[in-house]
């Protein structure tokens, strides 16, 4: 598998954004990228640059490759999936409009990832990467679709780890969001059910991927 030779590609893979796996760089870099295979152009606009899975493997890989100067944390700005289980509200005045945007290019990516690693370039369901990151993966779906993610004085969808193996839960306060949130899901290719907490009444879906 072709691998980065340069200080400049190993730090574009290490900075790429930690979700969507959306890189920033100059469009001779980028391109270069692409011929390693480690990224690819996506075919909408703004035709923003994403990781291929060799090139998630890349940055993932705990080796020397990485510079010491690659930084530690995500920096400002950065797109994060909202779980609804942030402890801290959105940062006040917050663009709405370019937030929505920032989600539906993340979605996007997504959708193109299937597309690349999914056997038959198969959109409907979800890919390894989706697999393995399920609770930021089912929010990304939900903001895209129009759901709020809850925060520190707002109500909204809540996506948490399940008991359940391979699986997420997600919750609505009322019947009517968790069933909005399930039918979303479905759309975006996720195996949903929904159950019910006998001794509190609380409704929730379990979520997992669907392979076939």
């Amino acid at each position: 598998m072709p691998r980065p030779t340069t200080a400049a590609q190993r730090r574009i893979i290490a900075e790429a954004d930690p979700v969507t796996g959306r890189l920033r760089g100059t469009e001779a870099q980028l391109a270069a990228l692409v011929r390693l295979r480690l990224a690819f152009r996506h075919p909408r606009p703004p035709h923003a640059y994403f990781l291929t899975p060799a090139g998630h493997r890349v940055r993932d890989e705990p080796t020397e490759a990485v510079p010491e100067t690659a930084p530690v944390e995500a920096e400002t700005g950065v797109f994060a999936a909202r779980t609804g289980t942030e402890r801290e509200a959105p940062p006040p005045g917050e663009d709405t409009a370019a937030r929505a945007r920032e989600v539906r290019g993340a979605w996007l990516g997504l959708v193109e990832l299937r597309r690349m690693t999914n056997p038959g370039g198969d959109r409907e369901r979800p890919c390894a990467w989706e697999r393995a990151h399920r609770a930021r993966a089912v929010s990304i779906a939900l903001e895209a679709a129009g759901r709020t993610p809850a925060a520190p004085g707002r109500e909204g969808y809540r996506v948490t780890e399940s008991p359940q193996p391979e699986a997420v839960e997600v919750d609505e306060p009322t019947a009517d969001g968790v069933r909005a949130c399930g039918a979303v899901l479905e759309r975006a290719g996720w195996l949903v059910s929904e159950h019910g907490d006998g001794r509190t009444g609380r409704r929730f879906l379990v979520v997992s991927a669907r392979r076939a």
